[in-house]
């Protein structure tokens, strides 16, 4: 074994290329002894499943335990494209008037909390313009959604709405 002392200042860059680079040969591993070590398979005098297959009286497979994931603990994180996929119903969003005379658009970001049937359960809103938030607020109060499911179960939701007011759309 060759100890390097480098190792125990860190590491440094080269200050210079070498012209040369030495090749080390290393001595090659003893061969197996024929006398075998218990518990290692493949090796006489080993059993099948090594040292654990051995002690256990195991066919080498070793103990199955079945685990089964950790439900997450409160709503699962979504991004607002896939949820939006899941959106089965609800009114659209009304242009305020006194946003449309003052020709104010823009897009209003939503936080909500959606509940296992589908319901929005928690609705605040996170940016865009005050003029347009309590439109956004009101009519994304109505939607429903898909259940969202997580290995097969309904699953709160936690995610992002987007609603975006454009006056030439409406």
């Amino acid at each position: 074994m060759r100890i390097v002392s480098e190792i125990d200042q860190g590491l440094h860059a080269p200050t210079k290329i070498p012209k040369d680079i030495k090749e080390l040969k290393e001595e090659a591993p003893p061969p197996p002894s024929t006398g075998g070590v218990a518990g290692m398979n493949g090796m006489s005098g080993g059993s099948a499943g090594g040292v654990f297959g051995g002690m256990m009286g195991g066919s080498g497979s070793g103990p199955v335990i079945n685990v089964k994931p950790a439900k997450p603990i409160g709503p699962t994180r979504i991004s607002s494209g896939v949820i939006a996929g899941l959106k089965i119903g609800g009114q659209n969003p009304q242009y305020p008037p006194i946003a449309r005379a003052a020709h104010m658009q823009g897009t209003v970001t939503l936080h909500a909390i959606i509940s296992k049937s589908g319901t929005i359960q928690s609705l605040v809103a996170v940016s865009g313009p005050e003029m347009l938030k309590g439109a956004a607020l009101e009519a994304v109060k109505t939607w429903r959604y898909k259940p969202y499911l997580l290995n097969g179960e309904p699953t709160e939701v936690d995610t992002t709405v987007i609603v975006n007011f454009n006056l030439n759309g409406g």
